[in-house]
């Protein structure tokens, strides 16, 4: 009989109401409605059999949503006889399990190998065809139900509570329910009835772009729209085309639809690449099992079920589950690293079943359903069973990490696999993986927002004030309807109330220029364009492994400049993570590595008892614990060890091992070197050479690692057939599950060993009895079985296997410190930045680390607070460290914190450790879970003093806390590329870090804090006259300059000056704020963008803004003729006499601020202000037929025409000028600060090589004309290096 689906309330919600109740009444009285209906109640049947994936939701409204456990199913359903056969055995008893539980009880295999029969099952039988029996009950532990089917309990029909959420549901109200997991059927084999409605999923189409061609523009429009100067600007707009505005709607139009169109442009490009990019992933070839054959087709067809082909060194289109390889046992190996970076070998198998269908002919043959859970973003979980049906018998098999291939990765060392398709598209685990991270916002654009609120207020104050004098000038009936300009009989008898509102908004109008629009979007592009120069930098390239910096995110430029403490890791990021095996404990006794062998301590090489041949028992074991428990695998272009070239004492030529872990794959290489080669694997056997006998160890079982238990073991089956365990990991978590060996001697030898600053792990293992082995694989069979709850079910059969442990030794690997780690972390704490590191090694390793780099200095006083229990100790702890650093304030302090000690203090004594840490110059947390990380980042990060973070990591575990800081940067390191996935910046080394923020984060912050100040500086000047306008004109609300002029002051005449500068100034040399990290702290805290630049920027727009407009005043008069034929000046003629001075003179006012002169700035600065006078001219001096009116007609012709013009522009520009002039050089004089200093040093300091190595090209070759003696070596007539210490490889081009 064919196997029926599960589609719960999927199906019947489906259905016409009047056949849904029949297939609701069929579900509870089968028996009553065989006569009636026999579809639907043979169906029902097959429904309630077949639906354990979802955990019986049978999706009725007469029955609860889940049936957890038999007394809450006995509430609804009275309790039938049972039959002796209804307690038989499973092979001829349905199972049922409520949601949650796992599979039924019985033999099944681990990762690899079996200990015991997988889980049989008969085919189903309709109910009404079997012998009597009762409903089903709880029959084990884990709430599974074993039921017989028959004739189904009696009894009163209960109520149907569900049944409006079912007509709600069928009218769209309610979503349907979504179940947990997905049913699969290979190759798309449905079953063949008219019932069965297959599940919807998701195509193969990968997604990455925002827009599409129609939603684009109201898209992207309604996100522009939510910026509150965008969405201000469109309210002026409308109000502009609704009531009569002094100004002409289109100069707030104009630059709105500027600004719009500019970002769409730019995002509508970008979108465009993502689509480039997709269509080119989507239509890549793939082959496909269809109809017995192979079938080309494109990866965006490929649908769930399929059963794709992948050949060698291809990427996976779609995440598989592995059904056979061209091995024998189903293996393949793989390499993630487009996913995670990792580019060591993984090995995945598939299920035995499914390994054998080598061919495309066999896999058509496949009848088989796959019940796994629905898609998530992890990319190391997956859990799942596949259910393969052979003649009447079904096996199940689960499925887990080691049997899904995820879409992105490549397929290494295997010519062909099969695989069934699970998640396609947008739902595969790479795509998952493209959720954006929570947005941060930088310390300048919420002092952005901040300025703008106030400038707002200004608006309204100046809009309100106008309108008030307005009506106090014309309380007076002379001014209220002076004899030149009478009122109509509509103003006369219109509700004042609404003509008060109306002049408000017109005022609002006039003055709404004060509003910087075009900020946001020159802030936009100077972050966007400015982010390339750290991808340029040649001192941020890491010439060995070929990496240079790389930006993901550009927002946040400018916070690189405000970092006050540094959370760093340390195994990775301080250090290489490259292994190197130097000693090791066994039995109680300490060993070294001495020309490839091992040497108990205090043997020399030449010792007789030194110069073993031979190991003892001990050291064999501890050797092949340490060749068996681990996941490295061997080069599979290499030959094996028998038959390659051997070496005089026997032992095989090195083997190339590649290993997720750095640790393991070192202490690999440490056996193969003295003695116990790991030589590889064979189906699921592991090959040893112990001193040149090869012995084969099956492998039954492998525990994987996981951080919370930090171990991982494997159970293998020796030559001789007993059942080992082989456990290593931390020592916290293998010393405490010892019972036997040298537990003591051993403790002491790892706390040795970490005092040298080496890394330890602990070797145990255990022996097997055949009943003990027995119950380990029904346990593990079960656990790995269930679908809901794998995990921790896992985890509870992994602990009971891990105990009652025989310790066997520990090792000691070092891992090297990186180049110039000390000198770095030296250099931040002089820029006032507090170095934290955060890592999960043991206390003794991570304090002699810090030693090492500089973390910690010898003279400081180092206090602890670890290995607390409760929180009283906890909390009398640190009161005594409170009072010792009181007592001690002249000397500096270093914290030591684990990570159980933190979970109490920050349980209830937040603030006390709070205050403790801020008063240390360094602190040190070990044994750090990795959301231990993040909650200490956010501690600091929301702390009263909301200092601004930084946190650096290259491995998984350093995700959640350079997500949770301000500003977090990943190492291109060797555990992965999760950090560098989600960070802000990327670098290749931890020095670079001092580049990154003394340099790079300085120029930024400068630049874009004198760009924000800037731009208001200006808008004030600009609108400020416009207000003192208005007392001279009875508030008319009569504009000063032309329209035209509204429109392209802040577009054309003013953008370009500030965009250069805030792209290329660098007010102090490189070398120089690199070689001097103290002038870090004169831009700490926002210095720059504080509430006093502010005022003092605002003050001197409107300053400046009054010189403007009574200069021009003052020198026109009453009435004054300042041209040669007595001709006076109009209104036009002074508005642009104001005009005129304000754009030259904030034009040269960015020119005062500029330190970095290049010929892009020469060539904006002064190429504005000629483009203003020439765009005045041609726009005055010519009539323009679509102009309705053109009132400044021969204006700026005029205005220029006089000699008096002319003086005023020179010396109102002079007078506004001269005093910035003024106030600088004094303050650099009197009272400079250190960047001041700097900047005068800089002026001196000597060319050297290594100085104009620094600089631009351009500059560099200017520089090596004046210096000819230096000496300089010529590598060919196009190239010429510099000679210079640290900066190398750079070159200049034909100087």
């Amino acid at each position: 009989m064919p196997t029926h689906p599960s589609p719960g309330r999927d199906y019947i919600n489906t259905q016409p109401l009047s056949k849904a109740f029949i297939l609701h009444h069929a579900l509870i009285f089968p028996q009553e409605n065989k006569d009636k209906n026999d579809e639907a109640a043979e169906y029902s049947s097959h429904f309630v059999t077949n639906n354990e994936a979802g955990g019986y939701e049978l999706g009725l409204p007469f029955l609860p949503a889940c049936l957890p456990s038999a007394p809450s199913r006995a509430r609804h359903f009275p309790r039938a006889g049972r039959s002796a056969a209804s307690r038989r055995g499973s092979a001829a008893a349905l199972r049922w399990r409520p949601r949650g539980s796992g599979s039924s009880s019985g033999g099944g295999s681990g990762r690899r190998g079996g200990c015991a029969a997988p889980n049989r099952r008969r085919a189903p039988v309709p109910w009404g065809r079997a012998a009597a029996g009762g409903w089903p009950e709880a029959a084990t532990a884990e709430g599974a139900v074993t039921a017989q089917r028959g004739a189904p309990p009696r009894g009163p029909r209960p109520a149907p509570p569900g049944m409006w959420r079912w007509v709600r549901q069928q009218l769209g109200f309610d979503p349907p329910h979504q179940s947990d997991t997905r049913t699969i059927y290979i190759a798309n084999r449905f079953p063949q009835h008219g019932h069965y409605v297959p599940q919807k999923f998701a195509d193969n189409r990968i997604i990455s772009s925002k827009y599409t061609v129609w939603n684009f523009v109201p898209k992207n429009l309604f996100e522009q729209f939510r910026r509150v100067a965008n969405f201000y600007f469109l309210i002026i707009f409308l109000v502009q085309l609704m009531i009569d505005t002094p100004t002409s709607p289109i100069t707030s139009g104009l630059p709105l639809f500027f600004v719009i169109t500019v970002t769409a442009i730019k995002q509508g490009y970008e979108d465009w690449l993502r689509h480039k990019a997709d269509n080119e992933v989507n239509g890549a070839p793939v082959y496909v099992v269809r109809s017995g054959g192979l079938v080309k087709t494109r990866s965006k067809n490929i649908r769930v079920g399929d059963i794709v082909r992948v050949a060698k060194d291809e990427t996976f289109p779609v995440d598989l589950v592995l059904l056979s390889s061209d091995r024998v046992d189903g293996s393949c190996h793989v390499t993630t690293a487009s996913l995670d970076g990792e580019t060591n070998l993984k090995t995945h198998v598939a299920v035995p079943e499914t390994a054998v269908l080598q061919s495309v002919a066999n896999l058509d043959k496949l009848v088989a359903v796959i019940e796994c859970q629905q898609p998530e973003a992890d990319l190391y979980r997956f859990v799942g069973r596949i259910t393969i049906s052979q003649q009447i018998e079904e096996i199940v098999r689960p499925l887990g990490p080691e049997s899904l291939l995820l879409r992105g990765a490549r397929l290494k060392n295997t010519k062909e696999i099969f695989g069934v398709a699970v998640y396609t598209g947008m739902e595969t685990k790479m795509a998952l993986n493209y959720k954006s991270k929570s947005q941060k916002r930088s310390a300048v654009e919420k002092s952005m927002n901040s300025f703008l609120i106030i400038y707002l207020i200004i608006l309204l104050f100046e809009a309100i004030l106008s309108t008030i004098l307005k009506y106090a000038w014309q309380a007076e009936e002379k001014w209220d309807e002076p004899w030149y300009n009478g009122k109509t009989e509509h103003e006369r008898n219109s509700s004042k109330i609404l003509r008060f509102i109306s002049d408000f908004l017109a005022f609002l109008v006039l003055y709404n220029f004060i509003i910087p629009i075009s900020l946001y979007v020159t802030v936009e592009m100077q972050k966007f364009l400015g982010s390339f120069f750290i991808g340029w930098d040649l001192d941020l390239y890491h010439e060995e492994t070929n990496q240079r910096a790389q930006v993901n995110t550009s927002d946040l430029n400018e916070e690189l400049g405000q970092v006050e403490y540094v959370f760093t890791d340390k195994t990775g990021t301080l250090t290489e993570n490259e292994m190197q095996f130097r000693e090791c404990s066994i039995n109680g006794i300490k060993y070294q590595e001495v020309n490839g062998k091992l040497t108990p301590e205090g043997f020399s090489e030449d010792s007789p008892d030194g110069n073993m041949h031979s190991l003892m028992k001990e050291e064999e074991l501890f050797l092949k614990a340490v060749c068996l428990c681990h996941t490295v695998q061997i080069n599979a272009d290499q030959t094996d060890g028998a038959d390659g070239p051997w070496h005089a004492n026997g032992i095989a030529s090195p083997l190339e091992y590649y290993a997720s872990s750095p640790d393991e794959k070192a202490l690999v290489e440490a056996a193969s070197r003295v003695g116990v080669v790991f030589t590889g694997t064979s189906g699921d056997s592991m090959e040893v050479k112990s001193l040149g006998k090869p012995e084969r160890y099956k492998l039954l079982h492998v525990l994987e690692f996981d951080p919370n238990r930090r171990r991982m073991s494997v159970i293998v089956e020796s030559p001789s057939g007993e059942k080992l365990l082989f456990t290593k990991g931390a020592e916290s978590s293998i010393l405490p599950r010892s019972k036997s060996g040298e537990i003591d001697k051993t403790r002491v030898h790892v706390d040795e060993f970490a005092l040298k600053g080496l890394r330890t792990l602990c070797v145990a293992y255990r022996r097997f009895t055949p009943e003990e082995y027995q119950e380990i694989c029904k346990r593990l069979h079960e656990a790995r079985t269930a679908l809901q709850q794998r995990e921790e079910r896992l985890a509870d059969v992994f602990n009971f296997i891990e105990r009652d442990l025989e310790l066997l030794g520990a090792t000691g690997v070092e891992d090297k410190l990186q180049e110039k780690v000390q000198e770095t972390i030296e250099a931040l704490r002089l820029a006032g930045i507090k170095v934290w590191v955060l890592t999960g090694d043991k206390h003794e390793t991570a304090v002699s680390v810090s030693l090492s780099c500089g973390h910690f200095h010898r003279t400081m006083n180092i206090l602890e607070l670890v290995q607390h229990k409760s929180d009283s100790t906890c909390a009398e702890q640190l009161r005594q460290l409170a009072k010792r650093i009181k007592e001690d304030h002249v000397i500096q302090h270093g914290l030591v914190v684990d990570g159980t000690s933190l979970s109490l203090a920050l349980r209830e004594h937040e603030k006390l450790f709070m205050e403790v840490c801020k008063n240390c110059s360094a602190v040190l947390c070990c044994r750090m879970a990795p959301l231990q990380k993040a909650k200490v980042v956010r501690l600091l990060k929301t702390s009263p003093e909301k200092p601004i973070t930084l946190a650096i990591g290259d491995g998984a575990n350093d995700v959640s806390m350079i997500q949770e800081a301000h500003v977090g940067i990943g190492i291109m390191g060797k555990e992965g590329r999760q950090a560098v996935r989600n960070s802000d910046y990327a670098i290749a080394r931890f020095k670079f870090l001092s580049k990154l923020l003394f340099v790079h984060g300085h120029f930024y912050y400068i630049r874009i804090a004198t760009l924000v100040q800037y731009f208001f500086y200006k808008n004030v000047c600009f609108i400020t006259p416009q207000f003192l306008y208005q007392f001279f004109c009875l508030f008319s609300q009569q504009t000063l300059y032309d329209s035209v002029y509204l429109t392209l002051y802040n577009i054309c005449f003013t953008s370009l000056p500030v965009l250069i500068y805030s792209l290329f100034e660098q007010h102090v040399h490189p070398h120089v704020l690199q070689s001097k990290p103290v002038l870090y702290r004169d831009i700490s805290k926002n210095a720059h963008l504080g509430y006093k630049p502010f005022l003092y920027w605002t003050i001197l727009g409107f300053f400046h803004a009054f010189i403007f407009f009574y200069g021009s005043y003052l020198l026109m008069g009453e009435d004054t003729s300042l041209l040669g034929n007595g001709q006076m000046f109009g209104n036009w003629t002074f508005g642009t006499l104001v005009f005129t001075v304000m754009v030259i003179t904030v034009t040269m006012k960015m020119a005062l601020e500029t330190h970095f002169w290049t010929w892009i700035n020469h060539f904006v600065t002064w190429g504005s202000i000629v483009f203003y006078f020439i765009f005045s001219l041609f726009y005055g001096g010519i009539i323009w037929p679509f102009l309705h009116t053109q009132d400044m007609y021969f204006v700026f012709v005029q205005l220029l025409s006089s000699g008096s013009a002319w003086f005023a522009i020179i010396l109102i520009v002079v007078a506004c000028l001269f005093l910035d002039v003024v106030k600088k050089v004094l303050y650099r004089h009197l009272q400079p600060t250190s960047t001041e200093k700097a900047q005068m040093y800089s002026n001196r300091v000597a060319l050297s090589d290594e100085f104009i190595a620094l600089q631009p090209l351009s500059r560099a070759r200017n520089q090596l004309s004046k210096i000819r003696w230096k000496k300089i070596r010529v590598q060919s007539a196009q190239h010429v290096t510099l000679l210079k210490a640290s900066t190398e490889g750079r070159t200049i081009g034909n100087c």
